[in-house]
């Protein structure tokens, strides 16, 4: 049986043990993560526990002790695909329909600090996941720890995942191998009368049948007017002649969550829009060549949109040119014109370049690690060029 690709046990204790020695640092005396279905990454990153419609956390100690802390309705489920021995079980971590678990004899807080090794009233806790951080989990904190000094240490988490190792790599070319499968088969299905749902469908039991334990992303396809949308989902419209259609396809490996984007034309592309498309993949492909270990973030984004001011596209602009990628397909470093931080070997980043125009718009993406000379482009399937469909 070939082995599956996957983040290995040690791994998880190397980084509760580098996390540690960060919080140390801060002067902090203990971390906590938390994370929902939706926006897992801290708390799997440490626990490889993935929380179903609960809300999971991770708290580390200064020592290097953590301990596991899930919803009511999730202790054996932690147990069995969780990676730390330390569970417990608090109501700040129930779902959102609020129930009061009324007969439940729930942990604290302060039980789990006490149990990692964490001591004392006055104490700094700093919350690695500031945004996911829920009112309930702050509350419960304040209510145990009514004294402490609560801070976001964000920068924690940044700091430990912008890096990826040799088996982070691993997952995430996995995923692209199975997207480039998805994509060759919906493209394959493409035709006048098929719903984006149908084939958002297609592309679903693809990466499923190929490994695949869920989509990296909430997969779309999108076609003509929708494509001007950034962020969207796919829905009942039936795809016709001539149609530009976006396909965002992903698919996740063990955790990690790397995606491919490219406009599929049905028919000819001519003219303004054969223009703003081509324009679209030409930013994509100058980015690419400028990303090197040493560079400045910033300075590639700056250029990049001078590319667009060049080019008349000023007001087609949303966003670019790059965003950090790994356990969620959108994760920091964001690659922005007030970033300032140096690229580094084995970042790994989504070249995300979109373009939105009155009627239509297109995204070019693929995932990319950072090089001492350039970059590894985790997939080629973009060389491929526009693809027009003979319909």
């Amino acid at each position: 049986m070939e082995k599956r690709i996957c983040i290995p046990d040690y791994e998880y204790k190397e980084r509760i043990a580098k996390a540690a020695k960060l919080i140390r640092e801060k002067g902090l005396d203990v971390m906590v993560v938390s994370s929902t279905e939706s926006d897992y990454a801290n708390a799997r990153y440490f626990s490889g526990f993935w929380p179903l419609f609960e809300r999971a956390g991770v708290a580390i100690s200064a020592n290097g002790d953590a301990a596991l802390m899930v919803g009511p309705e999730s202790a054996i489920f932690a147990k069995d695909f969780g990676k730390i021995e330390k569970i417990f079980v608090l109501r700040e971590f129930r779902e959102s329909a609020d129930p009061s678990y009324p007969e439940l004899h729930a942990d604290t807080f302060a039980d789990v600090f006490k149990a990692i090794g964490v001591s004392g009233s006055k104490i700094k806790i700093g919350l690695g996941s500031y945004v996911e951080c829920t009112l309930p989990i702050f509350e419960g904190l304040k209510e145990s720890f009514p004294e402490a000094e609560i801070t976001n240490c964000n920068d924690i988490m940044v700091e430990l995942r912008k890096i990826k190792s040799v088996n982070e790599l691993a997952c995430i070319r996995e995923g692209f191998r199975i997207i480039e499968l998805a994509t060759d088969e919906v493209i394959k299905n493409l035709k006048p009368g098929v719903t984006e749902l149908e084939m958002v469908g297609v592309a679903q039991r693809v990466i499923y049948e190929n490994g695949a334990e869920y989509e990296g992303l909430p997969m779309y396809v999108f076609s003509e007017a929708s494509t001007r949308h950034a962020i969207s989902r796919s829905s009942y419209r039936k795809i016709g002649k001539g149609d530009i259609v976006q396909l965002n396809l992903s698919a996740k490996i063990d955790g990690y969550s790397p995606a491919i984007g490219l406009p599929v034309i049905m028919g000819k592309l001519e003219g303004e829009r054969r223009r703003i498309v081509d324009f679209c993949l030409k930013a994509h492909d100058w980015t690419v060549d400028r990303i090197k270990a040493g560079v400045m973030a910033s300075d590639i984004a700056k250029d990049f949109y001078k590319l667009y001011e060049e080019n008349g596209m000023k007001d087609n602009f949303v966003y670019g040119p790059c965003h950090g990628t790994g356990m969620i397909e959108v994760e920091a470093p964001w690659m922005e014109t007030t970033t300032d931080y140096l690229l580094e070997p084995n970042m790994t980043f989504q070249v995300d370049t979109f373009i939105s125009g009155p009627t239509f718009g297109c995204r070019w993406e693929k995932g990319i690690a950072v090089t001492e000379n350039g970059c590894e482009s985790m997939t080629d399937y973009l060389k491929k060029g526009i693809i027009e469909i003979d319909v």
